[in-house]
């Protein structure tokens, strides 16, 4: 089942996009470590466990969406959405969870790796 979550968050865009999209910035937050092969994989690391993903799609300073290996449909995307009349930054996480029981875990999560995303960039 696919859910998003959204986040304010009051950063400059340059600075949040750069925390999002590069191997250095996903490494201070959202994972142990990052790297990146020559085929363009992607390996996350968390306490010893790996999972591997493609970047699927790019755009600066707007989105980055990776797929999952071994999922057909499953992915993660970060979207960085302002608002028009105030100028107002939220973050909209999409990514995907089995049941129920699954997605609440995994909103505790993503709202513990937020918050760490947060006070890297001073939000």
């Amino acid at each position: 089942m696919k859910y998003e979550l959204e986040y304010p968050i009051h950063s400059s865009i340059n600075i949040l996009f750069d925390r999002l999209s590069t191997l250095s910035g996903l490494s201070e937050w959202f994972a142990d470590d990052v790297n990146v092969n020559r085929e363009g994989i992607y390996t996350f690391t968390w306490e010893g466990s790996e999972q591997q993903a493609t970047l699927v799609s790019k755009k600066k300073n707007n989105h980055v969406r990776f797929k999952w290996l071994g999922s057909d449909e499953e992915y993660f995307e970060f979207l960085i959405q302002v608002d028009e009349l105030t100028n107002d930054i939220s973050l909209i996480v999409t990514d995907f969870a089995d049941d129920e029981e699954d997605k609440e875990d995994a909103v505790q999560l993503w709202d513990l790796q937020i918050d760490n995303l947060k006070k890297i960039i001073g939000s």
